[in-house]
């Protein structure tokens, strides 16, 4: 059971105006939304115009959250295409260079422009529904190196909420166990495998994790939470701990409330689910694709298709929020997968081989071992080499430099791997 409280962290709202609407009101509300991003983003973003005009389509064409079916959808990799083309950010920028605080770089690469005033709704209405409140001092140990979520969001999402921010950043699990008992640190933002992490290393310390640490709160991101792991994590700590769901580009796109009844749309985006081979919306209850648009004027990314499967599901909450909820992420339309919270892609799995010509076939296999991800590079050499570890070594750095994860290479027989095999095998079960 959660630690005794006297904060009432368990009911409550952000922004009750917006998250209780009713539905018709919602929707009148969302359309208006779109109906200003489409104009602005028209106006201001080349990549935007450039879609529009291609189809023959303007601005007063789009009216309301069904007419967003006849616009294309943008997929990542079509994004790092346009930036490849169009340097820095593919012409999907919505404000000149000069009015952007920071510039972001996710895997990819992919450039992210960061907005000098960050206002956006959805991270800061997770923490809250999850527990978090004014006052808090929270750990953050998602990854401030030049990537957007710990600084650009999670950070200032802190702040909106009123909580003390700690930016611990990943990794030195024992200076993080010393930070939670000296600092009395009652919140962790961060993913659930990384907890599980400190949990291990706060017991290996010596400490109990319900007395000599303080964890209430815990929000959670960049992987799947299976419930074991939770229930695990939540008991160990006496805690409670709530999962949000979204992408570097569109930014938070589903969050938890105390009621675990999937996760609820955030009140600054247009959530639909379509089919993903002809982006027609796909009525609730159904499985498909989930596309995002934005509100964000610096980055006003209309259409953008996550490549996450999910269901829609509007029945009522008991919170009381009323906005569409996604029943749970379901796995990936391609082959990209998260990998330890950050996605895979094939491309950067064909890189890596590239760099080594002793490589003939291979491919990523993706397991979970105890609630942690591993990967594992199977290779099939094309001839026997002099020192295998030596170029085991080389490759494993390779894996390091391009995909950014810790991958274990594994030497395996020709004709292991069989011809058109997956360049990306996720063998991950969730229960």
């Amino acid at each position: 059971m959660p630690k005794q409280d006297p904060m009432d962290r368990t009911t409550g709202f952000l922004k009750k105006n917006l998250e209780t609407m009713p539905y018709k009101k919602r929707l009148e509300y969302l359309n208006r939304k779109l109906r200003g991003i489409v104009q602005y983003a028209y106006k201001h973003s080349i990549a935007i115009k450039n879609k529009f005009d291609s189809i023959g389509l303007k601005p007063r064409d789009i009216q309301t959250i069904k007419d967003l079916e006849k616009i294309p959808i943008t997929k990542k990799t079509e994004l790092m295409e346009f930036q490849q083309k169009n340097p820095p950010f593919g012409g999907f920028e919505g404000v000149p260079m000069t009015q952007m605080r920071r510039i972001f770089i996710s895997p990819g690469p992919i450039y992210e422009p960061g907005e000098i005033d960050y206002d956006e709704l959805g991270w800061a209405q997770g923490m809250y529904a999850g527990g978090f409140r004014p006052g808090d001092i929270a750990i953050n140990t998602f990854s401030y190196h030049m990537v957007p979520f710990a600084l650009q969001m999670v950070d200032n999402s802190l702040h909106m909420i009123g909580c003390v921010s700690i930016p611990t950043g990943i990794g030195n699990t024992e200076q993080q166990v010393n930070i939670l008992k000296n600092l009395k640190a009652n919140a962790y933002c961060g993913t659930p495998s990384f907890l599980l992490n400190i949990a291990e290393k706060a017991e290996e310390m010596g400490f109990d994790l319900k007395k000599d640490l303080n964890l209430q709160v815990g929000f959670v991101a960049a992987e799947m939470l299976p419930e074991s792991l939770r229930s695990k994590l939540e008991e160990k700590f006496g805690m409670i701990i709530r999962q949000t769901y979204g992408t570097a580009d569109v930014r938070c796109l589903g969050y938890e409330c105390m009621r675990k009844n999937g996760m609820h749309v955030p009140d600054d985006k247009i959530v639909e689910i379509v089919d993903p081979e002809t982006g027609k919306q796909l009525g609730l209850g159904k499985t498909g694709e989930i596309v995002a648009t934005t509100f964000n004027r610096v980055y006003p990314l209309i259409r953008f298709g996550t490549g996450d499967l999910s269901i829609l599901t509007d029945t009522p909450c008991p919170c009381g929020r009323t906005s569409p909820r996604l029943v749970r992420i379901l796995g990936r339309v391609d082959q990209a997968t998260k990998v330890r919270g950050l996605f895979v892609h094939p491309g950067q799995v064909n890189e890596v081989a590239s760099k080594h010509v002793q490589i003939g076939n291979y491919q990523v296999v993706i397991t979970r071992k105890e609630h942690k991800d591993e990967m594992t590079f199977r290779i099939e050499l094309k001839e026997e080499v002099p020192e295998p570890e030596k170029l085991r070594g080389e490759i494993e750095r390779s894996i390091r430099e391009i995909i950014k994860v810790r991958g274990e290479v594994q030497f395996v027989p020709i004709g292991t791997i069989s011809e058109g095999a997956k360049k990306i095998e996720d063998q991950r079960t969730w229960e």
